[in-house]
């Protein structure tokens, strides 16, 4: 028998009452958050690459806005810009950097084969995912240029993964791509439409719309900028940007090296470069020379037995004409101050607070060569040299590349929807907690709920059997 309206009146009450005190922590969670910073790996399509440096094309590839390489095969995009709802599973996310590929040249200097494939962006909605670019393409045929942003160039398969729930990082990994249409057109026709291509890994930071509660509870805090004291002949900050050189970080970690490198001290990872920060030292703007210090080591480590390190790096510039140094330590013997690189510093004058030098070429010194065990020669082109020295207070430096947190290890994705399904991975154990705890609340209100309703049709019985 049913229980009394009055016992059922107050068991919805006590329901309402209690989900009602639980929304505003849901509604936390669940609020849509901002993507800011990660990367995108993406080798487009392996065979292509091989096709475009092989004997019959004969070209090359580059890379421009900042994109680096991952392994002998991998595209690496960075600084990733866009929205995640983890309500929905309603995810966008924007990568800066693009691959210039060159082939098939010709006697006037040009090429038949040249296109740009730029600013990749992933968005997934409804179990569905889409990759876009902007390319820029030369017709096989006709040898038409065409440009175009943003075109639907691969479709993702999502099968087995549920987008929602995720925090920060948001993780995928190894997802199916294939070409669409669209895509084929602007491929210069390569390939038809359904061709599978590379599959795509992603890993982006996020964070609470501002002001809004993080899942720790604690509204998030941007960071403040650094005040200094000023002092003759003194700077306010510096920073040099370096990254050795690409083939060699390629060698590193492909199939040969099977290796990888490591960065302390402050160093930073800007995928296509190294960030050695807070330079110390002497600049004089009238001369144009500096001598600086600055923090942070990266050690690259193989199975070939490569062991080599570069610390306390430092930077001269005199005359427009710049040196990096660093201490090197290989194989158990330590060098100190070593001039690794000498590169050209014309017009290294301050601009509204700020020396600014901007991928100045390097050319590996006899001692460089020396220090990298001989594998380069002597005035080989090292990666191109980028510094800045903030003179006046308040004034910022170039950001680095975003390549985000490192992701956690994440499940891959299912081989079909029968396997059951994965989420994107949430690496940080606040917003693990922070995610628990809504569901825990919830199962307590049912539990409360039932249990009223329970003692309702308790009390009804009791008072039918007296």
């Amino acid at each position: 028998m049913l229980p009394s309206r009055p016992a059922r009146a107050l068991a919805v009450a006590l329901l309402a009452a209690l989900l009602g005190a639980l929304l505003p922590a849901t509604a936390a969670q669940a609020a849509g958050r901002t993507v800011q910073g990660g990367r995108l790996d993406w080798g487009i399509k392996s065979s292509f690459q091989s096709y475009v440096t092989g004997p019959v094309a004969n070209g090359s590839w580059s890379l421009t806005g900042g994109a680096a390489t991952l392994g002998g095969s991998q595209f690496r995009f960075h600084s990733a810009t866009g929205s995640y709802d983890p309500a929905t599973g309603a995810f966008a996310a924007g990568f800066t950097g693009g691959v210039h590929f060159l082939g098939h040249r010709k006697s006037d200097g040009g090429h038949e084969l040249d296109l740009t494939i730029s600013r990749p962006t992933v968005r997934i909605a409804g179990g569905s995912g889409t990759l876009y670019a902007d390319m820029v393409s030369k017709d096989r045929g006709s040898g038409r240029v065409t440009s175009a942003a943003q075109v639907p160039l691969a479709t993702l398969g999502l099968s087995g993964i549920d987008m929602k729930g995720g925090t920060t990082p948001v993780a995928l990994s190894n997802i199916p791509a294939t070409l669409t249409s669209q895509g084929a057109r602007a491929f210069a026709g390569y390939y038809p439409a359904g061709t599978p291509l590379d599959p795509v890994s992603l890993s982006v930071d996020t964070s609470a719309p501002a002001g809004k509660p993080t899942a720790s509870g604690s509204p998030e805090k941007k960071p403040q900028p650094k005040k200094t004291a000023e002092a003759a002949g003194r700077f306010e900050d510096a920073a040099v940007d370096w990254g050795v050189r690409r083939t060699f970080r390629e060698y590193v970690t492909g199939s040969i090296g099977k290796g990888k490198w490591t960065l302390s001290e402050g160093a930073q990872d800007g995928g296509a470069l190294f960030r050695f920060p807070r330079g110390k030292g002497t600049y004089d703007p009238a001369a144009r020379t500096l001598d600086a210090g600055f923090a942070g080591s990266v050690r690259f480590t193989g199975a070939d037995g490569l062991d080599l390190e570069l610390s306390a790096v430092a930077v001269r510039v005199k005359a427009g004409r710049g040196t990096l140094l660093a201490d090197v330590r290989s194989d158990g013997d330590r060098r100190e101050a070593v001039p690794l690189v000498t590169f050209t510093a014309k017009d290294f004058a301050p601009k509204d607070g700020l020396a600014v030098l901007t991928e100045a070429p390097a050319t590996l010194t006899a001692d460089g060569a020396e220090a990298f065990g001989s594998l380069y020669r002597a005035g080989t082109a090292m990666d191109p040299v980028s510094l800045a020295v903030a003179v006046e207070s308040g004034a910022e430096l170039p950001a680095l590349p975003d390549l985000g947190s490192a992701p956690a290890p994440s499940s891959e994705p299912s081989a079909a929807p029968s396997a059951g399904k994965t989420t994107p991975a949430a690496a940080t154990a606040a917003d693990s907690g922070g995610a628990l705890y809504p569901a825990l609340g919830g199962a307590g209100v049912l539990a409360l709920a039932a249990g009223a309703l329970y003692l309702a049709r308790r009390r009804r019985s009791t008072q039918n059997n007296d």
